[in-house]
C-alpha cells in the first residue's frame, strides 16, 4: 500500500504525514506540496523541512495561475488585507459566506490534482488535513464533511475504484489534531501556519488563533514564538 499526502507545511497536514508514515513507512509515502500564489510562502519551506524529517519524497506543484483572477486576501496578488480576528467574528461580517481567506475551491483543485498524481504513482490513498474548526460556519466550505464525502466518492469513481480519499480529522477539532500529533511526535517546530508569512507568526490571524488555542487545550507550549 502506498499513500500520497497533501502537505502544506502546517499542523494538520504534518500530522497527516505522521499518521501515514507511522502506518505505511516512509518508503511507501509521497508528499505533495502546492504553490498557489499564497502570501505565506513560508509554508512551502516548512513542508520541505517536515518531508525531510520523515525522509519521504516531496513533489512540488505550481497552480498559482489557477487563481490569477481571484482577489482572495490570502493571495500575494490581492490588495485585500488578511483579517486579524477569529473565524467566528469574520463570519459575522460575511453573513455566513466564506471568509476572505477562502481560496476559491482550493481543496477541490488540490485533491483532483492529487488524484491524478496518485494514479500515476500507484498510490491507493490520499491523505489531507481538513478539520471541523476550518469548516465551522462555512468559513472554508471545502473543509466540510459534506464536501469530503462528495470528493471521496468522486475520486473513488473517477479513479476506477483505485484511489481512496482519507480525511482523518474531518469531524475533529484542531485540538484533537494536535493531541494525535503529540502522540506521534510530529515535528511541529518545523511547521508554519500564519497567513502573514513574516519572520515570526503574527498570533492574531484566524489560523494563528486556532493554532495557539489547540496547543493550549493540550496543555503544551507551541514550539513557535509569536
Amino acid at each position: 500500500m502506498k499513500a500520497l499526502v497533501l502537505l502544506s507545511g502546517g499542523v494538520d497536514s504534518a500530522t497527516c504525514l505522521g499518521i501515514a508514515v507511522d502506518k505505511y513507512g516512509s518508503d511507501n509515502v509521497i508528499a505533495l506540496s502546492i504553490s498557489y500564489g499564497q502570501k505565506h510562502i513560508k509554508e512551502l519551506e516548512a513542508a520541505r523541512k517536515v518531508a525531510d524529517y520523515y525522509k519521504v519524497e516531496l513533489m512540488e506543484l505550481d497552480l498559482s495561475k489557477m487563481f490569477e483572477f481571484s482577489n482572495c486576501s490570502l493571495l500575494s496578488r490581492s490588495d485585500e488585507e488578511i483579517p486579524h480576528e477569529e473565524y467566528s467574528k469574520q463570519l459575522e461580517k460575511t453573513n455566513g459566506a466564506p471568509v476572505s481567506t477562502y481560496v476559491p475551491f482550493r481543496n477541490g483543485l488540490f485533491l483532483s490534482s492529487a488524484a491524478a498524481i496518485a494514479l500515476s504513482r500507484d498510490c491507493e490513498e490520499i491523505y489531507y488535513g481538513a478539520h471541523a474548526d476550518d469548516a465551522a460556519g462555512n468559513a472554508y466550505p471545502d473543509c466540510s464533511e459534506a464536501f469530503n464525502s462528495a470528493m471521496r466518492l468522486a475520486i473513488y469513481l473517477g479513479s476506477g475504484n483505485m484511489v481512496k480519499l482519507v480525511a482523518p480529522f474531518v469531524g475533529k477539532t484542531k485540538a484533537d489534531v494536535v493531541a494525535m500529533g503529540l502522540k506521534l511526535k510530529v515535528p511541529y517546530q518545523y511547521t508554519w501556519s500564519c497567513y502573514e508569512g513574516g519572520d515570526k507568526p503574527c498570533g492574531s490571524c484566524g489560523t494563528c488563533i486556532d493554532r495557539k488555542r489547540a496547543f493550549e487545550l493540550n496543555s503544551v507550549k507551541d514550539p513557535l514564538e509569536y
